[in-house]
């Protein structure tokens, strides 16, 4: 079992998580229902499958649940390009959101890799 407060991966998960919460505040109104609710949802999923994995009794639960994360990782970077596309918001706003997302992964990865030797 680890603590996932320590983990440098979660933290960062969860500065993205605050960062969408406060880009997705941005959107019209109609899309409350619709993409806010999903990218909200995606950003969450990061963090909260790193902390569910870290809490599990095995590695490779641990490992399972990171899969689960990088899952979702792609699936929130899908939808701000989707909302970029949409003209709900710029590139110039996401950018920074979607070089922390390929941070988050490549530490994914590392620590899968861990796991997996």
């Amino acid at each position: 079992m680890h603590n996932f407060k320590e983990l440098k991966i979660w933290q960062k998960a969860i500065k993205v998580a605050e960062q969408v919460y406060i880009l997705s505040s941005r959107f019209p109104s109609e899309e409350k229902y619709g993409l806010i609710s999903q990218i909200r949802r995606s950003a969450i999923s990061i963090p909260s499958n790193i902390a569910e994995g870290a809490g599990r009794n095995t590695n490779g639960e641990f490992k399972n649940f990171l899969g689960i994360a990088n899952g979702s990782t792609n699936e929130l970077c899908t939808q701000l390009i989707i909302s970029e596309h949409l003209k709900l918001i710029s590139e110039e706003n996401i950018k920074p959101i979607i070089n922390d997302l390929m941070e988050i992964q490549k530490m994914n990865f590392t620590l899968i890799k861990k796991f997996t030797n």
